[in-house]
């Protein structure tokens, strides 16, 4: 029996080993030919077509036109260029398609490319389960202009969602956008002269940390809004970041919810649950280095929870702010709160039995240590905002810290379950 057994052992091995050669046989590494005969659209768009699970497609250096949008429904391949400044493909001529490259599938890897000018979103993934968006670059190459695509790279109802090394410029909504995703971390990119740099939008669980935001209208905004699949944005993480100088007059289409983000706006939290900001350096914001609000407009949906709760800041750093506030709401918080404008400013709409017993512990506003450059203590105001249009003439603004008892517990990180990914 021992004989047979040792016979069956070396019998499995052989096939295993076997499987194991085919399998790697079968993951090729392609590289793709865009200077041959075929048109760079026609060889790139084959090439996605025919790709087989495991392969590595690799595009070669050089700038490369584009007439129609791209499309991978393929699991489990790598599409690999030489570097965001080398390899370009460029959809100034595009005729057709609403993204520059959409995504489908699964376990997918885009690096080291770069897409310019696409007549939609630039890069945009659905539905996919693993996706990865690493040293990439996305630019809209004549500056802000409501005619760009809305959003740079663009993951939605995605899990385990990894964007890192990227940099995002001149989307009309937001240069890196993550929505209705569950699993999400964006790390060490930069967003410049977009309306939003990044966005973080009715998903759960996301560390956004090492990014640098800047000359965005708005730098880091976590949304949620009514009306979506997705709803409850929650336990969302921004820390380590730099969000300064957001200075770009925003440029979005007539109608879209960011058209009404001030100018000059740091990190705007909007009907969230559960997020922790700490360890960023925020300043010369010219509206707001942080504002805090409940979803300020009308909605039809009855599932829909439109006031931010367990909301925790500390631990930051801020700079020079408030100085130019912008629009409409730029001028209702310096009527309010008058200028410069204090650093952190909390509408103060709550659900209306919070405003008689409280919040429940965790779900209220909870502001630590933080400090400033730019004078000798951070600022705060709760505007109180339904109490002021109701009795304007005995409202003041309470400059005081939220008084909440202890603190909500801190909020773990993010791990992404594909590739094993911990945030740090």
């Amino acid at each position: 029996m021992q004989g047979h057994r040792a016979l069956i052992g070396k019998a499995a091995l052989a096939v295993l080993l076997w499987a194991g050669l085919m399998a790697e046989a079968e993951a090729a590494r392609v590289e793709v030919d865009l200077r041959g005969g075929a048109s760079p659209q026609e060889a790139l768009q084959t090439a996605l077509i025919f790709a087989e699970p495991g392969d590595t497609l690799l595009l070669p250096a050089g700038t490369y036109p584009m007439t129609a949008g791209l499309s991978l429904d393929i699991d489990d391949v790598t599409l690999r260029g030489e570097g965001p400044e080398k390899t370009v493909l460029s959809f100034k001529t595009q005729e057709a398609g609403s993204e520059g490259l959409l995504v489908t599938s699964s376990r997918i890897t885009l690096e080291d490319f770069a897409i310019e000018d696409a007549k939609g979103d630039a890069i945009k993934a659905m539905g996919s389960n693993g996706i990865t968006f690493r040293n990439l670059r996305v630019e809209w190459t004549n500056g802000p202009s409501p005619e760009n695509g809305a959003y740079g790279l663009y993951p939605v109802s995605s899990k385990n969602v990894l964007i890192e090394n990227c940099t995002a410029i001149g989307a009309s909504d937001a240069g890196i956008y993550v929505g209705q995703s569950d699993g999400i971390i964006v790390r060490n990119s930069r967003a410049l002269f977009n309306v939003a740099g990044i966005e973080i939008e009715n998903s759960y669980r996301a560390d956004v940390y090492g990014n640098e935001a800047t000359r965005n209208t708005g730098g880091i905004l976590v949304f949620d809004l009514p009306g979506l699949p997705q709803q409850g944005g929650h336990a969302v993480r921004v820390f380590g970041n730099k969000v300064h100088t957001n200075d770009t007059q925003n440029f979005a289409p007539e109608g879209n919810i960011v058209g009404e983000v001030p100018t000059g706006t740091g990190i705007m939290v909007m009907a969230n649950r559960d997020v922790e900001i700490f360890d960023n350096d925020i300043g010369n914001n010219g509206t707001v280095n942080v504002l805090i609000v409940a979803y300020p407009n009308d909605y039809e949906d009855e599932d829909y929870f439109p006031y931010p709760q367990g909301i925790h800041i500390h631990a930051n750093r801020f700079g020079e702010g408030g100085n130019a506030p912008d629009n409409e709401i730029g001028s209702l918080i310096a009527e309010i709160a008058g200028t410069p404008v204090p650093d952190i400013v909390w509408d103060g709409r709550m659900p209306w039995m919070e405003y008689f017993f409280g919040a429940e512990e965790g779900n209220g506003l909870y502001i630590g240590v933080n400090e400033s450059t730019a004078s000798e203590s951070v600022t705060f105001a709760d505007l109180d905002v339904p109490l002021y249009f109701a009795a304007s003439w005995f409202h003041s603004v309470d400059r005081t810290y939220p008084d909440h008892a202890g603190e909500p517990a801190k909020l773990e990180p993010v791990t992404l379950t594909w590739q094993n990914v911990t945030s740090d």
